[in-house]
């Protein structure tokens, strides 16, 4: 608008006004007001008044905000008729008037409480000048700290009926575990050994780091002393069925390596996790595991005591391969609340940072490599879900297991009895799957969250042999071959879980929960039978080796089934501190390894204690 044109518009908002001012102010306004009712409190007491006025909204607020229009003894606003100047100004000064009663009533209130805003303006210069000297002296802008610390006071006792030691049940003469024998494992040794109450930690720190508000660069320290502790499944347990979630304390290189590092702090985690687009969500890092790059959590169950009891039921698939890892997990996009779809898939090497090809580097074949991948359909209340998890030669059959089930597939080529020709050559390796269903009510309280998970696992070994389908084996030797208790003998493994849990059972933030299964056991074998002798051998061969060609049949298949329990209650004493008294039984953790007739059991107990910050 030009300077002109804005002249004349503000000569003719004055030359309205000012008439209206002079008069206001010589006469009483009152006498122009309309014969009227008293104020109403809600614009519905008007008859003639509808939603769909053009001014319903205004007049609405001035009845309801400041009660200062009144309508006509009919019960009519009459909105329609022409207002005059007086009787516009007459309603401008009583919604003024209204508003003057609020202001005072302010004024009135803050000189009330002079003294008390006083003192908050002084808390807040106060608070200002400390978060100030926060930021000056803060670790990062980028980096946030939280910690988690752990104490545990718990013990073991060992009871059944076998008391020495004893060979795979059915394998003659043979040892089992590829030659380690099962001497030290019953229960007068396994008391004698480690029957004692222990006092073991847990110290975890956590750097949080954030570039983009989005993305994750996440290091874990960590520290323990778990190394030679009944809980810790190292040297200090018989069993590693016995070993705690919450268990630190060793130097472990690939899969077999534990050297005790009891106290000592490590680099426990170390991987960046950053969106790719809108549905995907990419890791990487040199230190991350498996089961932190999957894309359904599969169960509710959340004790965090026996570690078996956090593996969903198949220890063989969810097991916690921790090595340099790559990850991709995609997410359906859905509204808040809504059932998704979801996949990932990830690959571990536990050899990831050895330079040797034969001994590790990635996607070799001493690399000791996981592929997991997972598909699953969830909600807040349900999770239903499927895993595989190829597993190369070098590391466990299965993290969590009986002693049978609990060795090692291996890598380098084996020899014969008589050295002469190996027994088998190449490498082994596992599939294996696993199938979940978790539910949760809406409503916590007597209905606990329902948590179900199945595993089974086919193992891939060369064929026994080393010549045409022979074992060149000396004359006069009786040993059975191949050996019932070697690796190179199991084909299958099986296990299963169910857990219940039970939350803000009868206070808020506690939680009760018990959970059994079957740890992962040996469930079928490639040869249950031993070979008898076929005659000499000829073509060349010396006449001091016996050909060893047949089979007959051994009447004991595999026998390795094994059942696990806990029970606890979580006391949560404040949102930084919990207590979780709990007790736990193994029922035959020998497995196969049990003599016939013979029982064997572990029944233990402890208190965690977790703190916060």
């Amino acid at each position: 608008m030009k300077p002109f044109q804005q002249l004349l518009v503000s000569s003719a908002a004055l030359g309205l006004v000012a008439p209206m001012a002079v008069l206001a102010s010589e006469t009483d306004l009152n006498r122009y007001a309309p014969v009227t009712s008293d104020q109403i409190t809600n614009i519905s007491q008007f008859s003639d008044v509808q939603p769909t006025d053009w001014a319903y909204q205004a007049l609405n607020n001035l009845v309801e905000q400041y009660g200062c229009v009144a309508g006509y003894p009919n019960g009519t606003f009459k909105g329609a008729k022409p207002l005059s100047r007086f009787e516009a100004a007459a309603l401008l000064n009583s919604c003024l008037d209204r508003v003057t009663e609020a202001t005072d009533e302010l004024k009135r209130l803050a000189e009330e409480f002079e003294k008390e805003l006083a003192v908050i303006r002084g808390r807040i210069d106060g608070i200002e000048k400390k978060i100030g000297k926060l930021e000056a002296a803060q670790f990062s802008t980028t980096t946030k700290l939280q910690g988690e610390s752990t104490f545990v006071i718990g013990a073991v006792s060992f009871g059944g009926s076998q008391y020495g030691p004893s060979t795979a049940n059915g394998a003659g003469a043979t040892t089992p575990n590829n030659g380690t024998t099962n001497a030290t494992r019953y229960s007068g040794n396994n008391n004698r050994n480690a029957g004692a109450l222990t006092f073991n930690y847990d110290l975890r720190l956590n750097l949080n780091t954030s570039f983009t508000g989005k993305d994750l660069l996440y290091t874990r320290l960590r520290s323990g002393n778990f190394a030679n502790s009944v809980f810790g499944g190292s040297t200090g347990s018989p069993y590693s069925l016995l070993t705690l979630d919450k268990a630190f304390g060793t130097c472990t290189s690939g899969a077999t390596s534990n050297t005790n590092c009891n106290n000592l702090v490590q680099i426990d985690r170390l991987y960046y996790r950053f969106p790719v687009g809108k549905t995907f969500t990419a890791l990487i890092g040199p230190r991350a595991r498996n089961t932190e790059m999957l894309a359904i959590t599969p169960s509710f169950y959340k004790a965090d005591l026996l570690d078996v009891f956090t593996l969903n039921g198949a220890p063989a698939t969810y097991n916690k391969a921790t090595g340099s890892a790559f990850g991709l997990i995609w997410k359906q996009q859905v509204k808040k609340g809504q059932p998704y779809f979801a996949a990932s898939t990830s690959y571990v090497a536990l050899n990831g940072d050895n330079s040797n090809p034969g001994a590790g580097g990635l996607f070799t074949s001493g690399a000791q490599g996981n592929f997991l991948t997972q598909i699953g359909w969830a909600g807040p209340q349900f999770a239903l879900t499927a895993a595989w998890r190829y597993g190369q030669c070098g590391q466990g059959l299965t993290r969590r297991g009986s002693q049978f089930a609990n060795q090692n597939l291996p890598c380098s080529e084996g020899t014969g009895a008589a050295g002469v020709y190996p027994d088998w050559s190449g490498n082994s390796s596992s599939n294996n799957f696993a199938l979940n269903a978790a539910w949760q009510p809406i409503k916590v309280g007597l209905i606990p969250s329902v948590s179900l998970g199945w595993g089974i696992s086919s193992i891939s070994s060369p064929t026994y042999g080393g010549f045409n389908g022979e074992n060149i084996i000396p004359r006069g030797n009786t040993q059975p071959f191949p050996s019932y208790g070697n690796v190179r003998n199991i084909t299958q493994l099986q296990s299963w879980q169910l857990g219940l849990q039970w939350n803000d059972l009868l206070a808020k933030g506690n939680a009760a929960g018990f959970s059994f299964g079957q740890p992962t056991y040996v469930s079928a074998l490639s040869q249950n039978r031993l070979r008898k002798p076929y005659g000499f051998a000829g073509g060349g061969r010396s006449r001091a080796q016996t050909v060893y060609q047949g089979f007959y049949d051994s009447p004991n298949g595999p026998n390795d089934g094994n059942f696990a329990f806990e029970w606890w209650y979580k006391f949560q004493v404040s949102n930084n501190i919990s207590i979780t008294p709990a007790i736990f039984y193994l029922s035959r953790p020998n497995g196969q390894f049990t003599a016939n007739g013979e029982t064997n059991n572990a029944f233990g107990g402890l208190v965690q204690t977790q703190f916060r910050f």
